[in-house]
């Protein structure tokens, strides 16, 4: 049996999922850009939430950007765009919202606002369904569209996450779509092992804008030690592989992450922050500075959508 009820706390309003025979919880805080702020498995010890989250919604308010926009939607655009400036149907834009460097960064949503629209429970699932509609607040981006979020957790400790965005404006949009979630299992990740099906990475330069290079990457198609290694990269995924496509794992605890794109997300993104006491694994719906250099780009017509589609699953190893 699941249940998926409100709750209030810490300063959050979130919808708390939760399979009630395992005790496995998701926990989703809909006024902070629909983040995924818990999904935690009983333990000997306890629960153990594998996302890096937020303690209180003033936490977020205050550090959403300085904590690296940690499992914040991605969207319209993911990563960087350079300059902040693109070109689209022969007329040039300069986006308003967040820059580093003069490059702006992680989207428009990261902490907009989402209206519960659906929650619902049964002897399968609970799930709950937000909605946020742009209304192309940003002059560099004056395009409308919604955006719903769909959260379903199963058996298995098992969380699927659906992204629907519809054209609501009068002409063709550009569009990219992803996910930003920090994985941990409580100490730095240097223990851990990860495998992920790549092909190859994105060349890219000082301001981690690709350069239009790729090279062949298959260094961690087994599972390998991190140790010291700092990532920063953008990666194609193999989807003649088998799922899942990456695979975390804490071999103490015996427990590892596993990550299921479809192929609505081409691109995965690995960032590995400085603290090291988690890992960025991203997904995405196409490449860094996307409205540039048009790598899996998408171009949506007026009423229609797309939809993107995930999945994360903790597993226990024997």
């Amino acid at each position: 049996m699941f249940s998926a009820v409100q709750k209030f706390e810490n300063g959050f309003d979130k919808i708390v999922l939760t399979d009630e025979k395992s005790g496995t919880v998701a926990e989703i805080i809909p006024a902070c850009g629909a983040i995924l702020n818990c999904f935690a498995i009983r333990q000997p010890a306890g629960m153990l939430n594998i996302i890096d989250s937020y303690q209180s919604a003033k936490e977020f308010n205050r550090n959403v950007v300085t904590e690296r926009f940690k499992g914040c939607k991605l969207s319209p655009y993911a990563c960087r765009i350079n300059n902040a400036r693109y070109n689209f149907a022969g007329k040039e834009y300069h986006i308003d919202g967040y820059s580093e460097k003069g490059h702006a960064l992680h989207g428009l949503l990261f902490d907009a606002i989402f209206k519960v629209i659906e929650i619902f429970a049964d002897q399968e699932k609970a799930l709950v369904s937000m909605l946020h509609q742009y209304k192309g607040t940003d002059k560099g981006y004056p395009f409308y569209y919604d955006c719903l979020i769909t959260y379903s957790l199963h058996h298995k400790n098992s969380i699927n996450i659906t992204t629907e965005i519809i054209n609501k404006d009068k002409g063709l949009i550009p569009l990219q779509d992803g996910w930003h979630p920090y994985f941990t299992f409580g100490n730095r990740i240097d223990e851990l092992q990860i495998e992920f099906q790549s092909k190859e990475f994105l060349e890219l330069n000082d301001s981690l804008i690709p350069t239009g290079g790729l090279k062949q990457f298959e260094a961690f198609g087994s599972l390998r030690k991190i140790n010291d290694r700092a990532f920063d990269n953008c990666f194609t995924l193999n989807f003649h592989e088998c799922q899942p496509l990456c695979v975390l794992r804490d071999t103490e605890r015996k427990l590892q992450v596993e990550i299921y794109p479809d192929t609505s997300y081409p691109y995965l993104n690995i960032y590995t922050p400085p603290d090291r006491k988690s890992i960025a694994i991203e997904n995405l719906s196409a490449a860094p500075d996307a409205f540039n250099n048009r790598m899996g780009l998408i171009t949506l017509q007026p009423g229609l959508s797309a939809v993107f589609n995930t999945k994360y699953k903790i597993n226990t190893l024997n």
